[in-house]
């Protein structure tokens, strides 16, 4: 964005006021029930979570987290 913007007076139209339909902060923290454990994986494992998740900007424990309540939840249908 090199071009400098430059604002006018100009009249806008008509003008619609949306009512705020975005649910606040504390609606938007979504903290389950954890349980801490001590858990072995292989090295292999964790170097890919850690490499997956490095480029997806996450932590790795989350996607671990993730996958393995994702598969809990495919087979306890």
């Amino acid at each position: 964005m090199k071009k400098k913007i430059e604002y006018t007076d100009e009249p806008m139209g008509e003008v619609k006021i949306v009512k705020d339909f975005l649910p606040p902060p504390d609606q938007l923290v979504f903290k389950e029930e954890t349980v801490k454990v001590t858990l072995f994986l292989s090295k292999a494992s964790v170097d890919f979570f850690k490499s997956e998740a490095q480029k997806h900007h996450t932590k790795y424990q989350r996607m671990i987290r993730n996958l393995l309540d994702q598969y809990a939840y495919q087979h306890s249908r």
